[in-house]
């Protein structure tokens, strides 16, 4: 893998219980990685649900392998959050892991 793709820092997160300043506990997003990372924006496309227009735009992430990313997680970068909808790792190599996205709107 070629580590001078890796250009862009990505924080991969998931569901579960966070704690605000004052103690208080509430459902949200966990970091669990901040990790380099190769985005590429594949393709877009409007649509209509529930009678309104939405945009809908894939990415590929190619990250560094490794375990533990699932399917609901998600990747934010630069106010961008990508919901990941399958993680494809390299098992051969274990080298990288391409993260299949979305982008949230």
């Amino acid at each position: 893998m070629d580590a001078s793709k890796l250009k862009h820092r990505v924080t991969i997160q998931k569901r579960g219980v966070s704690q605000d300043p004052d103690g208080e506990l509430s459902d949200g997003w966990v970091d669990v990685a901040v990790v380099w990372a190769d985005i590429r924006h594949q393709s877009g496309l409007e649509t209509m649900k529930g009678g309104a227009e939405a945009s809908v735009v894939r990415a590929s992430i190619r990250i560094r392998y490794r375990e533990g990313i699932t399917s609901g997680m998600r990747a934010v970068h630069g106010g961008i959050t990508y919901d990941i909808k399958a993680p494809l790792p390299d098992l051969a190599r274990k080298e990288h892991v391409d993260l299949v996205c979305e982008v949230v709107s």
